[in-house]
């Protein structure tokens, strides 16, 4: 088809398969441009011209065909080029006085002229394309199929060699989607596959596949298909171009070799191209039981049988002179027993390119059974009826035509089919599609030659709908003319066979793979002990060569540490003599740098069917790192042991509430004995006091920590008295009930705090009184010179007034912390404004510190029910101090905002900072940032202890953040319905 629309030059490149199409055209093509210069000619226009294509191309038409040339051409020429429509003429050839039927069709730039030999004038007929450009009968003699579609597969025209092939006219199928058409319909899955094509071509991409079609009944072909699109102006698929190549023979020929390469050779031979034989595998050696050197030449006839040799020398040697594949049926000796058994030889020849043959490759599959079940069936057709029923095999008969006309009780069972549905041709619905056209081709050609059938392929189980590989034979039986009546078929369940030699080969593979990849050095030896293999990992460790090791089965021992030496010689002799496995700990030397690292090194012996070692495979895994693990293990051991029995810790193992496990320590602290332990009579949930338990709180730090941070508590001992002690946990690994625990005895330090703690009380009480005194002795004194008009000394009494005002404070301080050591710090609950309160204490703390400004920015409107007083020691404290730690700022800034629930209040200052590592310390007691600049400051680090505890107790949380240098930002944060707690301390 010449589209000049879309065709803008001709080249191999763009019109490729149209090309290969015309090629092939039984008329004589010719392509000129408007000076009449050929550009292209067609191998057929040799016939008609005397002279090859090439050497009408870049010449005249006129002048290098002048065979062609006449009066009604010429004129036929002018007019297709002057209308740019397509024609056609008849005339004889005034030189070669035949008729010539000519049709012209202009291109882009000249003419296309295609030319018929007829006897006759044929009447004028053209027909077109879809974009209107005629196709004429350039394609009704062609030997493709050739189609135009619609981009939705609508069939528009085709040419006469399909509808041939399908007996059908052409008004039968035109306007039709193609893929409905009788060449497709048969097979779904090629139906499908030419819709798929459709698709992808109609969105523009050129489509090749190959497919089956059915013409008609009785018919099936293989075509090389391609869909191409071709564009409009536009660029749009205007149409698409069908071409369909009949490739039947060649598929058949490739069917043919692949049913000979997918044969399961059971015993395999390869010959030199004289016959001699070069190579048979391990199994047809085992069979023989004779070796590759007495088989070489002609000695494999020696296992023939007498009465075969001489008939399967002769069908030998004539395949070797004619260069024909070579297959016989003749008796092979078994080499162990002597008996023979029959076996279908073939040989297929391997040719070069030049056809010289260059090896004989052949198979011998045994058929002995088959043999005698076929003398058994022409003894007796009712004895063969028996046997059929009863071999394992699946059994049935067809007619001479391959139709199906007996099966056995076992191929209807295992397909689940009844035999009217098997009969005929209804057996190939079980095939397994990957191989249906593969035995379906090889099951022609064998009803065609009458040659024995074999096919190895996959049948469906009818229970599980399974596929199972079978070996399928069949052999014919002809009546005394030689005329094939009846043939005789079996298939044999191969599948476990096949599963196993595909595990055998892929095996034998992997395995080398595998001792290349693996980490290990790996090595085999023969049952003597002769080394046979050592990977490159053995070879690159030890320096040692496969040669070297070979040659001595001891050479290895010296990359053998000395100590280990002796021990492992002795253990792998007595693994030779005994035949049982070896295993052992040795230290081999890099022989690369020189060190010695532990190895575990393991054999284990191969046995055959009798039991006899045929090999050892062995293995030496590096086990540095592990026996490195193992000395770390022992020592960590040694120091838990230590540890455990330390006479300063207790150390306990828990599980959930019960003591499992204790040191002496722990029991002479608590005063129970190890008699207590063993029989469970030591809780630590009991044993620990109400008021100290604290078991949720632990279970969730044990379970974002693993471990419990050390606290203070109480043991309940034996004899009932309170031990106080330190307490830390860990858990083991990731069971948290399990753990062990640490406990350290604080009964001392207890003592020391509440000696100091009763000192500070007596010491606060005894203070406060003189200290009220020297307040109001101060102060009459200063109202008694007030009245006697002496003010030269109120700068004095003024510095009387604050000294005595810190020590106050001072002594307040200290009985606050006297009271919450004792939980006695008294709280009155009122309703306070937060507001009032922080800007009364700005102002009272801005007249008594002019050298800062204090900023209050923001407010939280909100009025808690809490101790005012208390509030306000909390916030006086954090201003003071900001204002202290600040001495070379100008500002102290409180910030208050508010959110739905809580109430968040920052005291920020400039000052110097609070190092990280001491943060999280502020807030215990007696506690004072250790910098040179914050000692010079005075304190007895007790006002942010009090801070915390009153914060606390009214439900919030004091938090700070600090930057050396650059200020502290202290964050009280309270809950908006507050309410004072009585905070458990456990």
């Amino acid at each position: 088809m010449l589209n000049t629309k879309q065709t803008r030059r001709l080249t191999p490149a763009s019109c490729e398969t149209l090309l290969t199409l015309l090629e092939t055209l039984p008329g004589a093509l010719f392509l000129i441009d408007d000076a009449a210069t050929v550009v292209y000619a067609n191998a057929s226009t040799q016939t008609m011209t005397e002279a090859p294509p090439e050497a009408l191309v870049g010449n005249s038409f006129w002048r290098g065909a002048h065979q062609l040339v006449s009066t009604s051409l010429y004129q036929a020429v002018l007019t297709a080029r002057q209308t740019q429509e397509p024609t056609e003429v008849e005339y004889v050839s005034p030189v070669t006085r035949t008729w010539l039927h000519v049709q012209l069709a202009p291109t882009v730039g000249g003419l296309a002229l295609h030319f018929h030999e007829k006897r006759a004038p044929l009447p004028r007929r053209e027909t077109f394309s879809p974009d209107g450009y005629p196709a004429t009968d350039i394609l009704e003699d062609m030997y493709v199929g050739v189609g135009f579609l619609t981009p939705e597969g609508i069939l528009l025209e085709i040419n006469e060699a399909p509808l041939e092939d399908a007996q059908i006219r052409r008004e039968e199928v035109i306007g039709k989607p193609f893929a409905d058409t009788p060449w497709w319909s048969f097979y779904p899955a090629s139906q499908d596959q030419l819709r798929e094509a459709i698709a992808r071509a109609s969105r523009g991409e050129t489509v090749r596949f190959e497919t089956l079609v059915h013409p008609r009944k009785g018919m099936d072909l293989h075509l090389e298909a391609t869909i191409t699109p071709h564009r409009d102006g536009d660029h749009h698929v205007a149409y698409l171009v069908y071409v369909g190549s009949d490739i039947t023979a060649r598929k058949r020929a490739e069917g043919e070799i692949q049913a000979l390469v997918d044969a399961l050779p059971q015993l395999v031979w390869i010959a030199r191209p004289d016959g001699s034989v070069a190579y048979n595998n391990q199994r047809l050696i085992d069979y023989l039981a004779m070796t590759l050197e007495e088989v070489k030449g002609d000695g494999w006839l020696e296992g023939v049988h007498p009465d075969d040799r001489q008939r399967v020398q002769a069908a030998w040697q004539i395949s070797i002179q004619a260069g024909e594949p070579y297959e016989v049926e003749h008796r092979l000796q078994d080499g162990t027993s002597g008996s023979y058994r029959w076996f279908l030889a073939r040989g297929v020849p391997q040719k070069n390119a030049q056809g010289a043959i260059l090896h004989w490759v052949g198979t011998y599959t045994d058929i002995d059974e088959q043999k005698r079940a076929e003398q058994q069936l022409k003894e007796s057709e009712q004895n063969w009826r028996v046997l059929s029923e009863t071999v394992p095999q699946l059994v049935w008969t067809t007619r001479p035509d391959g139709r199906l006309d007996y099966c056995n009780q076992r191929y209807c069972a295992y397909t689940q089919a009844a035999f009217e549905q098997l009969c005929g041709y209804g057996w190939r619905q079980f095939l397994d599609p990957k191989d249906a056209v593969r035995v379906m081709l090889l099951r022609q050609h064998t009803l065609q030659t009458g040659k024995p059938f074999e096919s190895e392929h996959r049948l469906k189980d009818g229970h599980t709908g399974a596929y199972r590989w079978f070996l399928v034979r069949a052999m014919p039986v002809r009546d005394e003319a030689g005329q094939i009546v009846k043939w005789f078929g079996t298939a044999t369940d191969i599948d476990e066979q096949k599963r196993a030699e595909q595990q055998l080969k892929e095996s034998e593979q992997n395995w080398r793979v595998l001792a290349e990849t693996v980490p290990q050095l790996v090595w085999t030896r023969r049952p003597d002990g002769q080394f046979e293999y050592t990977n490159q990992r053995w070879r690159d460790y030890s320096g040692l060569t496969l040669e070297q090791a070979q040659s001595d089965q001891w050479a290895h021992f010296q990359f053998l540490h000395p100590d280990d030496r002796e021990g492992n010689r002795a253990l792998l002799q007595h693994a030779l003599d005994t035949g049982e496995m070896y295993e052992h700990e040795q230290r081999l030397r890099n022989s690369q740098t020189g060190a010695y690292r532990w190895f575990l090194a393991r054999a284990m012996p191969v046995r055959d069917e009798a039991g006899q070692i045929v090999k050892w495979f062995g293995t030496a895994t590096d086990i540095e790192d592990q026996k490195r693990i193992e000395q770390a293990l022992r020592q960590s051991q040694e120091r838990a042991s230590t540890l455990m029995n330390s006479s300063i810790i207790g150390i306990t193992i828990i599980e959930g509430e019960q003591i499992v496990d204790a040191n002496d320590t722990f029991l002479r602290m608590t005063g129970y004995t190890r008699e207590d332990l063993h029989a469970g009579n030591i809780n630590w949930v009991r044993m620990t006091p109400p008021e100290y338990l604290r078991i949720q709180q632990s279970q969730q730090e044990l379970a974002d920590h693993q471990y419990v941070t050390p606290y203070e508590k109480e043991y309940v001992c034996k004899d009932g008295s309170r031990l106080p002690v330190i307490v830390g946990r860990v858990a083991l690994q990731a069971n948290l009930s399990r753990g062990i625990v640490f406990v350290l005895d604080n009964s001392a330090r207890k003592g020391l705090d509440q000696r100091k703690d009763d000192f500070i009380n007596m010491a606060s009480h005894e203070l406060r009184n003189p200290i009220a005194a020297l307040k109001l002795q101060t102060a009459l004194l200063k109202r008694k010179l007030t009245k006697q008009g002496s003010y030269d000394l109120d700068i004095t009494f003024s510095s009387m007034e604050t000294q005595t005002n810190t020590l106050t404070r001072l002594v307040e301080e200290l009985l606050d912390v006297s009271k919450i050591q004792a939980g006695r710090l008294e709280y009155r609950q009122e309703a306070v404004d937060l507001d009032a309160l922080l800007r009364e204490i700005a102002e009272t703390m801005q007249q008594t510190h002019p050298s800062h400004s204090i900023l209050v920015r923001g407010a939280v409107q909100a009025s808690l029910m809490a101790d005012r007083d208390r509030l306000g020691q909390v916030f006086t404290n954090l201003l003071s101090n900001a204002i202290k730690y600040s001495p070379g700022a100008e500002t102290v800034e409180m910030d208050l905002e508010a959110s739905p629930e809580t109430i968040t209040i920052r005291v920020h200052d400039h000052g110097l900072g609070i190092p990280r590592e001491q943060r999280d310390k502020i807030f215990e007691r007696f506690y004072r940032a250790t910098g040179p600049k914050q000692k010079a400051i005075p304190g007895l680090g007790m006002g942010l202890y009090i801070v915390a505890e009153i914060v606390k107790h009214h439900g919030g949380t004091i938090t700070v953040e600090s930057e050396v240098g650059k200020g502290s930002t202290f964050m009280v944060t309270l809950p908006k319905r507050t309410s004072l707690l009585m905070i458990d301390r456990i």
